[in-house]
């Protein structure tokens, strides 16, 4: 069995950066956590419109630009952005996901991530979280240079692992990543944190979990 994890907001806390810059930074404690929802909302607009367009940069690019964009709007100064884009990299885990990658493992189960982040991001946010060594891949979109959920993007999986598209169980907190992933093939697991209504969109997730802690 193989299960493929999303990183951001799956894995990985996206508003972790804010919340822990607004721990030692009283001027950020009552805006970020508008300032990291209109961060998050920015990073992945420009992801889809850099996909559709074609006008492809890597994902730490896009996360900066969205963080200029997202500090603009609630007045965060510069030397701010810059710790939080750093914080960036540091990302904390969910609390489940290292008890949920070792049941799985011990299982015989092969565990990775396939994310829009770089090779980079990816590497520094599993060594910074204690799981590199729970994981068997990075996978990154970057090596066909197009963001999910573009259908080549999801190809990386089935090429890294030499199978069918039906003997990958993907699991992300994304709506629309799920959608682009279940339209290729792979066994689905939304991970609906937020209790939010399921997509109106053609291709619907073989499972919803509330946490990854229902993850079979």
């Amino acid at each position: 069995m193989i299960y493929v994890f999303d990183a951001y907001g799956t894995l990985f806390d996206v508003d972790g950066a804010a919340r822990q810059a607004a721990e030692t930074d009283a001027a950020l404690k009552d805006i970020w956590a508008a300032l990291s929802a209109d961060w998050r909302r920015k990073q992945l607009e420009y992801s889809w419109l850099r996909a559709i367009t074609g006008d492809h940069a890597d994902f730490w690019q896009v996360t900066s630009e969205a963080l200029d964009w997202a500090a603009e709007r609630h007045g965060a100064t510069a030397d701010q952005a810059a710790r939080l884009l750093e914080l960036y990299r540091e990302l904390p885990a969910y609390p489940e996901v290292p008890e949920v990658l070792d049941r799985l493992r011990a299982r015989g189960a092969r565990t990775a991530i396939f994310s829009n982040g770089s090779p980079q991001m990816l590497a520094d946010a599993a060594q910074s979280a204690g799981i590199g060594d729970r994981l068997d891949a990075l996978l990154s979109v970057e090596s066909v240079g197009r963001f999910k959920p573009a259908e080549e993007s999801y190809r990386i999986v089935t090429d890294h692992f030499d199978c069918a598209p039906e003997q990958i169980n993907f699991v992300s907190s994304n709506g629309w990543d799920i959608y682009g992933a279940t339209r290729f093939g792979f066994v689905t697991n939304w991970v609906n944190r937020s209790r939010l209504p399921t997509d109106r969109l053609p291709r619907r997730p073989v499972r919803i979990l509330a946490d990854l802690k229902g993850l079979q």
